[in-house]
């Protein structure tokens, strides 16, 4: 079955994937998810808002996002964010943003929709005598939230949180569409240089299932660690 197989160029390119590629998509991951848990939070507040003037343009922005194919955001953002940049500053032609500050804002921007559904089913979970009782102690909305609410919240969503963010990581090997180097891109451009696509697209899946695994027991040990009996 591996006869024609050959193993020699995953040898000899194994470095260079990990060290070009997996760092690429493991930098992209964490910062995308640290950004997109902070803005996905601010956006979960404000649709959990009694204002319209915040929960509207908040619930618009959520469904645009999810209502998009990722891989269209992708060129969107890639395309329109230095002519967006190069307005800000005033110039007359686009700035140089670069494939990584790209995909870092397009998986921000869309990764917050997902994230801002999680924090808000996790604060919707948090018994509402609570805010109430924070309220009754003197605190305002603001404190309430940041004393009391969101700490039992985020214990609540973490594995949920957890599973969004191996899912952000399978979806970063779409920034290859862009010629970015990310950990499929690399494999690409050994697969293309080597004429050994079978091979490389094989250790690619695995690696990928090795770590999405990995991480999955994590999160199911995490849940059981966590889990608040009622």
């Amino acid at each position: 079955m591996f006869a024609g197989f050959d193993f020699d160029v995953i040898q000899r390119s194994v470095l260079y994937l990990f060290r070009e590629g997996m760092t690429f998509t493991l930098t992209l991951t964490a910062m995308a998810m640290t950004g997109g848990i902070v803005f996905g939070t601010l956006l979960a507040m404000m649709r959990l808002s009694s204002y319209a003037i915040l929960n509207v343009p908040a619930g618009a922005y959520v469904n645009l996002m999810r209502s998009l194919p990722l891989v269209l955001v992708i060129f969107w953002f890639y395309f329109l964010v230095p002519w967006i940049g190069g307005w800000i500053v005033g110039a007359g032609q686009p700035i140089q943003v670069g494939a990584f500050w790209s995909a870092v804002i397009t998986f921000t921007m869309f990764e917050a929709a997902y994230y801002c559904e999680i924090m808000r089913a996790g604060i919707q979970s948090i018994a509402r005598g609570q805010v109430w009782a924070g309220y009754a102690l003197g605190l305002t909305y603001w404190q309430t939230m940041g004393k009391i609410v969101l700490p039992q919240a985020f214990r609540n969503m973490l594995p949920v949180l957890l599973t969004q963010t191996i899912i952000l990581f399978q979806d970063t090997s779409l920034v290859y569409v862009i010629s970015a180097t990310d950990f499929l891109g690399a494999a690409v451009k050994v697969a293309n240089r080597d004429y050994r696509l079978v091979e490389m697209y094989t250790f690619v899946a695995v690696v990928y299932f090795i770590l999405s695994f990995t991480a999955s027991y994590f999160v199911r040990w995490l849940q059981a660690r966590f889990a608040v009996i009622r």
